[in-house]
C-alpha cells in the first residue's frame, strides 16, 4: 500500500501562504528583495534523486570550472552560508591566533558584523578612518607597524570592500597599489566582495581586473544582494596564501551539508552573464534616484553614486515621515544621513514613486 505521506518526485503540495504583499517596494536594502527567477529555477533543476553531502556533489564540482572562467585557473571556491561566514573563514586563513587585520572603520566586518572577526576569527581589527570609505596605500602605514612588538597584535593582513559600504568604487589601479604596498610589507590582501557585481559593471571591467590580475589573495564573493537566495563564498585565488580552508570552513560553522543548492546558485548567476544583468540594472536605478533626488531643495546628496547605493542628507523629520511610506535606514541619525539601496528588482516606477514622495514630505517642511 502506498504511503498516504508520500511526495511524488516532481509534484509540489504545500499548506503554505503568502503572507505579505509583493507590491510593497523599499529602498532599504538589497537584502530586502527576492529572488531572481533564473535563480529559483536553478534551485528546482537541482533538486530531486540523491547527491553526496558536503559539497561533494557534482553542483560544486562544476561551481570551480565557473570560477575558473571568472577568476583563473588557480581559483578555488568554497561555498558558505552567509556574508560574515565568508568574511570570517576568509580572515582566519589569513592570520595567526596573534594576527591582526588593518581595515576601513567603515567596514562591514567592524560596524556590522557583530564582533564576529574578533570574536570568532580570534584576530583583532586594526581600523583606519576614511573620508570615503576607501583605504590607501598611506592610510594602511597609519596601522601597518609593530611587527616585532609582542605588546601590540601582528598586521598580517589588509581587507578592503569592493565597493565600499558608502556606496564608492576602488579603481583598478587603486586596488593595486594597495595590493602591492601590503605584499611590499608581508602582508596578505582580502577583498570583502559583497556587491561585487556592482563593482565590475560601474567599472565595466570583469572582476578578475580587479581580483586576481592585481594579486588579491582571497575573495568573499556575494551572490545574496544580488538575486541568490541564500549563500556566499570564499574564493582563494592565491592557494599560497592560506592554509586548511576546508576544516576553518566546518570548523566556522559554515559547511552546507547540502551544498548543492548554494552551488548552484553560483552556477546559474556566473555561468553567463545574470550577475551583470543584475548589477548594472541595480546600478542604473541607483543613478535615476540620485538625478531625481537632485532636483529636491534641500538634499544632499553625501557621496558619488557609484554602484546601487545613494547616500543623501535631508531633515530628520522628513526621513521620519517617508519612512512610514517607504523602507529605509538612517546611517547616521543624528547628523541626518540616511542609505538608500537599489536592487536587481528596483523598477522605475519605484524610484520616481521614491522621488515624488521626497518631494511631497520636503514640501512640508
Amino acid at each position: 500500500m502506498a504511503d498516504p505521506q508520500a511526495v511524488t518526485p516532481g509534484t509540489a503540495r504545500t499548506d503554505a501562504r503568502r503572507r505579505h504583499d509583493p507590491a510593497v517596494r523599499g529602498f532599504a536594502s538589497d537584502n530586502y528583495a527576492g529572488v531572481h527567477p533564473e535563480i529559483l529555477a536553478a534551485i528546482a533543476l537541482a533538486n530531486g534523486g540523491h547527491q553526496v553531502a558536503y559539497g561533494e556533489d557534482v553542483y560544486t564540482e562544476h561551481l570551480q570550472r565557473v570560477m575558473h572562467s571568472h577568476f583563473g585557473p588557480t581559483a578555488e571556491a568554497f561555498p558558505v552560508f552567509n556574508g560574515t561566514g565568508a568574511n570570517v573563514t576568509a580572515l582566519q586563513a589569513l592570520t595567526d591566533r596573534w594576527g591582526a587585520v588593518i581595515c576601513a572603520e567603515s567596514a562591514h566586518i567592524n560596524v556590522d558584523e557583530g564582533g564576529a572577526p574578533e570574536r570568532m576569527a580570534g584576530l583583532k581589527l586594526l581600523t583606519v578612518p576614511t573620508p570615503d570609505g576607501k583605504l590607501t596605500p598611506e592610510l594602511i602605514d597609519r596601522q601597518a607597524f609593530g611587527w616585532d612588538d609582542e605588546h601590540r597584535a601582528m598586521p598580517q593582513a589588509v581587507s578592503i570592500t569592493q565597493n565600499t559600504e558608502l556606496g564608492t568604487v576602488y579603481t583598478v589601479d587603486e586596488i593595486r597599489a594597495i595590493v602591492e604596498h601590503a605584499h611590499g610589507l608581508g602582508m596578505k590582501v582580502h577583498l570583502d566582495g559583497a556587491r561585487i557585481a556592482n563593482a565590475a559593471a560601474s567599472l565595466d571591467v570583469p572582476m578578475r581586473a580587479f581580483t586576481n590580475a592585481v594579486g588579491v589573495d582571497v575573495l568573499s564573493f556575494g551572490g545574496t544582494k544580488n538575486g541568490m537566495l541564500a549563500g556566499e563564498c570564499v574564493v582563494v585565488l592565491d592557494p599560497g596564501a592560506v592554509r586548511h580552508m576546508k576544516h576553518l570552513r566546518k570548523m566556522s560553522m559554515q559547511l552546507a551539508s547540502k551544498m548543492r543548492f548554494v552551488s548552484v546558485q553560483f552556477e546559474a548567476l556566473l555561468a553567463k552573464d545574470l550577475w551583470l544583468r543584475n548589477a548594472r540594472h541595480s546600478n542604473a536605478m541607483a543613478q535615476r534616484l540620485a538625478e531625481g533626488v537632485r532636483a529636491v531643495d534641500g538634499v544632499e546628496i553625501l557621496h558619488p553614486v557609484q554602484a546601487n547605493a545613494v547616500f543623501a542628507r535631508l531633515p530628520h523629520q522628513v526621513s521620519r515621515r517617508l519612512q512610514e511610506r517607504f523602507r529605509f535606514y538612517f546611517w547616521d541619525e543624528a547628523a541626518g544621513d540616511v542609505r538608500w539601496m537599489c536592487s536587481f528588482d528596483t523598477t522605475e516606477d519605484d524610484v520616481d514613486a521614491f522621488v515624488l514622495a521626497l518631494k511631497e514630505e520636503m514640501a512640508q517642511g
